[in-house]
């Protein structure tokens, strides 16, 4: 393989892996601190318990998601120079604040919350990690202002005498309308992913202890897990129904942006009204769309996504071939090596991606309707179907969260820069043309072997340690160990530290 199709390689599994961790870090750091308000504000054993609980299996994928992260940006200096030197001044400065404000407030603050159980006051330690989670988000934004730069780029000029564009409005990157469409939608996706992950462990310990018939296996879940399945299931409602609005603006918005991402996703060839959503295709998706036959369709649904109206002359959706047709026209006949470029996007992959994002996002959805019904008027479900429901549905939403990053990211090919449809003049840049030029390939190879072994290593580690830590269940016996209760403790039981 060439420089370039191993650089594509290299990119797509060090960041599909790294965004694995993500959506539960920025989803589960929030639930741990509402745990711990709970507890600081009813004074209830069990909020301690779960905090401790939830708060180890958060600190440990937090640091698995920092150590797969730090690679990103050498990455982008090593296989993809060009790009870098094209848009480093706009691009590096999102990044920048991430690292200097968001990540620094994180690691501060993650910091007094790790070791200051018993070092400051129950509102600082409670402060502090409220603050990691809101810095956690602040980071994904930070982030995601970079990458819809990317999508749609604004306040930035192209420099002809250095080939570059050039930041002329850090106000507008921070604003552009595709991040403010981005931002809520990935936030929710990641509550989702987190409210999944606390309902799944829950319910299969609720199942598990209900089942032993144990008096006090029976208070423990009713007292404990019970409560941590409802706290569970509520973030999902509300996050599912928060990622099907953001994802409703951002259709419409990908419409006006890139249309070629959204036909690319119904493989739709032309141009049409109320176009359908087809559940299944068959056909060589590969090699075109003109063979493939949409087996089972929502009639008019895509041109809903796409415009707001299911039929008529405002529900028109242009096809993937009258964008390439628009595209050449606009942008020209480009070759790279000899090879036209085409301006549609993979088919197969985007529109796979995008069926697997909502259909993996599904399994959320049968977890909170069976954990709401099986739960209702105070019940303790010992229903067997419930636990393996939830240990089923915890990796589906961060399936569905990595499908969605793969379809954002492929539905804009063959641009790494999507020009603006609005227009900034030449602020736009082809994938093909954003690779190295003096790395090569031999030594993309070897990095990507080298990441993809490490990768693989650390993915051991990680599913090892949040196993047995998910094994060994909420702790037995906490106590509260703020400098307030420290003259009090003679009778405690022991504490559970980390």
């Amino acid at each position: 393989m060439d420089a370039l199709a191993l650089a594509r390689w290299q990119f797509a599994i060090t960041t599909v892996y790294h965004f694995i961790f993500v959506p539960l870090t920025i989803g589960l750091a929030p639930i741990v601190a509402g745990m711990q308000t709970a507890w600081v504000v009813t004074q209830k054993e069990r909020w301690l318990r779960l905090t401790k609980f939830f708060g180890k299996l958060l600190l440990i994928n937090f640091a698995l998601g920092v150590v797969t992260g730090i690679w990103q940006e050498f990455q982008f200096g090593m296989a993809w120079s060009e790009y870098s030197r094209f848009v480093g001044d706009v691009f590096g400065a999102p990044l920048a604040m991430e690292a200097l404000a968001a990540f620094f407030v994180e690691s501060v603050f993650l910091g007094v919350w790790i070791f200051g159980w018993d070092r400051v006051s129950k509102k600082i330690h409670l402060a502090s990690i409220w603050l990691f989670a809101l810095a956690t988000n602040l980071s994904a934004f930070f982030i995601l202002a970079a990458n819809s730069w990317m999508q749609h780029p604004v306040g930035a000029v192209y420099n002809p005498e250095t080939g570059r564009a050039e930041m002329e409005s850090i106000w507008a990157v921070l604003t552009n309308n595709t991040l403010l469409a981005a931002f809520p939608h990935t936030i929710t996706a990641a509550f989702l992913t987190a409210g999944t992950f606390v309902a799944g462990i829950a319910a299969w310990w609720m199942v598990r202890l209900a089942r032993s018939r144990k008096p006090e296996h029976l208070e423990t879940a009713r007292t404990v897990y019970r409560p941590a399945v409802l706290v569970g299931v509520w973030v999902m409602i509300v996050a599912g129904l928060g990622v099907a609005f953001t994802g409703d603006i951002q259709g419409k918005l990908m419409y006006e942006q890139q249309p070629g991402k959204m036909s690319s996703a119904e493989a739709l060839c032309e141009g049409t009204e109320s176009a359908e959503f087809s559940i299944l295709a068959i056909g060589p998706l590969q090699a075109g769309c003109e063979d493939v036959n949409h087996v089972l369709s929502v009639p008019g649904l895509t041109s809903y996504l796409g415009t707001g109206h299911f039929s008529g002359e405002e529900s028109y959706l242009p096809g993937v071939y009258d964008v390439q047709e628009a595209y050449s026209e606009r942008y020209g006949d480009v070759t790279v090596d000899g090879e036209p470029v085409t301006y549609t996007p993979p088919l197969a992959i985007t529109y796979w991606s995008f069926r697997l994002m909502i259909g993996f996002a599904a399994f959320s959805v049968a977890l909170a309707l069976a954990a709401l019904w099986l739960t209702r008027r105070g019940r303790v479900s010992d229903n067997v179907w419930l636990g393996r429901l939830g240990i089923l549905a915890i990796p589906m939403p961060f399936l569905a969260c990595s499908f969605g990053w793969i379809f954002t990211e492929v539905g804009r090919q063959p641009w790494v820069v999507a020009p603006n449809p609005t227009g900034i003049d030449a602020v736009r840049l082809l994938t093909d043309r954003g690779v190295s030029t003096a790395v090569p390939p031999g030594m993309i190879l070897t990095s990507m072997i080298v990441l993809t072994v490490i990768y693989a290593a650390l993915a051991v580690v990680w599913y090892r340690l949040m196993h047995r830590y998910t094994i060994e269940g909420v702790p037995d016996a906490v106590r509260d160990e703020s400098p307030e209760a420290r003259d009090d403790d003679t009778d405690r039981p022991l504490s559970f530290a980390y």
